[in-house]
């Protein structure tokens, strides 16, 4: 396992839609795995996406305190009520916005082994997994700010 380099604003990787995975192999692990590692060495950091470290799939690696989630090919699959949220992102530093996302979040997935998954977030994993499936269509948390927090 290796630490990946972060991509930053400006990086137009951040800015295209990821690529579906079509079989989730060793590879496919190793990157998860990766994208965990360098989650973990990261401060202040819950999730990762895989454009942020410069793959377009549609990879998600989140742990929000509650366990350690990898997602292959997340959607959203239902919403319910909203929240306002403060958001920032590791790939865009010293950065933090009010935003609104949906209090409860159902999303469907792969995990690391090509099963399929549904999770139901709540609260702050809601917002996570919100946070990390836009990287996956290259949207920026910063395209959603209400406000800006200094």
């Amino acid at each position: 396992m290796a630490l990946r380099q972060i991509r930053f604003s400006g990086d137009e990787i951040l800015r295209k839609k990821s690529r579906s995975i079509e079989v989730v192999d060793d590879k496919i692990r190793e990157i998860l795995n990766d994208m965990v590692d360098t989650m973990y060495n990261l401060e202040n950091c819950g999730g990762l996406a895989a454009p942020q470290v410069g793959i377009l799939k549609r990879l998600v690696v989140i742990d929000m305190g509650q366990g350690l989630i990898k997602l292959v090919n997340p959607k959203v699959i239902k919403q319910e009520g909203t929240q306002e949220v403060i958001e920032g992102c590791v790939s865009i530093p010293n950065t933090w916005g009010k935003l609104k996302r949906p209090a409860i979040v159902t999303i469907e997935a792969l995990n690391e082994n090509g099963e399929k998954i549904i999770l139901t977030g709540k609260g702050d994993l809601a917002k996570c997994f919100c946070h990390e499936i836009d990287h996956l269509e290259g949207i920026l948390f910063t395209d959603l700010v209400t406000e800006y927090i200094k």
